[in-house]
């Protein structure tokens, strides 16, 4: 049965002893000593996208532990967890994977007393809500699967509980990218993917469950149907669009079907392809390379995903106090701003603008024109002074998200489906 949270977080931590943090404060402080007088190895299951050596480093600088990163696909990263929970000791995983993730019974909820930042978290994941404004919810929205009935429940919470699913670590609304010097008109919708005036110039991502919502956008975008959840088709609605796809592609439609973030970046890059599916880290490298790209605002918005940290089931002891300690330490700052300087958002937003200049906080938060050079966590330029970021302020970009990446009811289905478009 769900217990609702009878006081606010922020009262329950207090009342817990945490050390917190307020919008805009100094670094977090308390952490547990025996962390530094005990050193621990966390080791870190997840993609290797979220898995940088300069938040290894740090977190070792600060408070001793040691991560020892376990780089697997996403699809490897749910299998360790529904078979192997004792070979790791955090998992950091999307939010749409919760859904086969949580019936295992192998992630513990995290308890929100222990999150010394619990209270700051973006109510984008607490609430589905951006300065008070809902967003769209298609798919696996975060808000959907943030908390469990008890610590270990197999079922989500349909209101906020002190049990948390996983702790935000990174998130961002996707659109197309496109070469605007070789276009050369005005794009705005996502149906101009499958535009004919485009024909052998386009490409979408070869991973079925976000192809085929790139696919429904476009779709939708025509004016051929509107789905009631393009994040959960029908066999019918997964036939119908396939079917598109499968007409555009024997049309000559598509260049390429990219699967890594490199082949995105290289097709883009020479010209092969304009118009495609694309990551916001993928355009700014395209961009690094002084080609022009565009990460395009379109009027049907954005489809949108989220990863975060989670606890296996049997950690325990000093290993679970240490993950507690990983996680805040986490949220305290200086990870976030590192995160917001790659184009991707931070869970609490005013920690990390205190480890940001003002200059960078306003080009990658507020939508406003860079003051001088904006850099990336390496120090190299990855804009000049008087660049505005595409799509403009973080209020103005996850306000027009359209879905949440989504594993499907029909998962199996809709893959052979989309197997058969790529085989056709």
């Amino acid at each position: 049965m769900t217990t609702p949270i009878k006081l606010s977080r922020r009262t329950l931590l207090r009342g817990a002893g945490a050390t917190g943090l307020t919008l805009g404060a100094g670094p977090i402080t308390g952490f547990p000593h025996v962390i530094a007088a005990e050193p621990v190895t966390l080791r870190y299951l997840g993609t290797a996208v979220n898995q940088s050596a300069d938040i290894a480093r740090k977190v070792k600088e600060d408070l001793g532990i040691t991560l020892e990163y376990i780089p697997v696909v996403t699809d490897e990263v749910t299998k360790r967890v529904v078979t192997q929970p004792n070979s790791f000791d955090l998992l950091d995983t999307e939010f749409f994977s919760l859904k086969k993730l949580i019936p295992s019974g192998n992630i513990q909820g995290m308890d929100a007393r222990r999150i010394q930042q619990a209270d700051n978290i973006t109510p984008i994941f607490t609430k589905g809500e951006i300065d008070g404004r809902k967003i769209g919810d298609q798919g696996t929205a975060p808000k959907k699967v943030f908390y469990l009935e008890g610590q270990s429940s197999r079922a989500f919470a349909p209101s906020p509980t002190e049990w948390i699913t996983l702790i935000p670590t990174t998130y961002n609304a996707d659109t197309l990218g496109i070469r605007p010097d070789l276009i050369k008109r005005p794009v705005t919708s996502w149906r101009d993917l499958l535009n004919a005036e485009f024909k052998g110039k386009a490409s979408i991502l070869n991973i079925p469950s976000i192809g085929i919502m790139d696919a429904a956008m476009v779709i939708e975008a025509s004016g051929d149907y509107t789905y009631p959840d393009k994040g959960n088709m029908t066999k019918a609605e997964i036939d119908r669009t396939i079917k598109v796809l499968i007409e555009a592609k024997r049309a000559g439609q598509f260049r390429a079907f990219w699967q890594d973030f490199n082949e995105s970046v290289n097709l883009m890059a020479s010209g092969e392809t304009v118009i495609q599916s694309m990551w916001s880290p993928a355009v700014t490298k395209v961009r690094s390379q002084g080609v022009a790209c565009t990460y395009q605002p379109l009027k049907e918005g954005y489809r949108a995903w989220a990863s975060g940290f989670g606890l296996p089931k049997p950690l325990a002891g000093r290993k679970l106090d240490a993950a507690y300690d990983f996680i805040n330490w986490f949220l305290s700052g200086w990870a976030g701003a590192y995160l917001n300087r790659q184009g991707y958002y931070s869970a609490v937003p005013g920690t990390a603008k205190a480890h940001m200049e003002p200059d960078e906080w306003a080009y990658w938060m507020e939508g406003k024109p860079a003051g001088k050079d904006i850099k990336g966590p390496d120090g190299s330029v990855l804009e000049k002074a008087g660049a505005v970021r595409d799509g403009g302020s973080f209020e103005a970009r996850m306000g027009s998200v359209a879905c949440w990446n989504a594993v499907m009811d029909e998962n199996t289905y809709m893959v052979r489906k989309w197997n058969e478009f790529i085989a056709a």
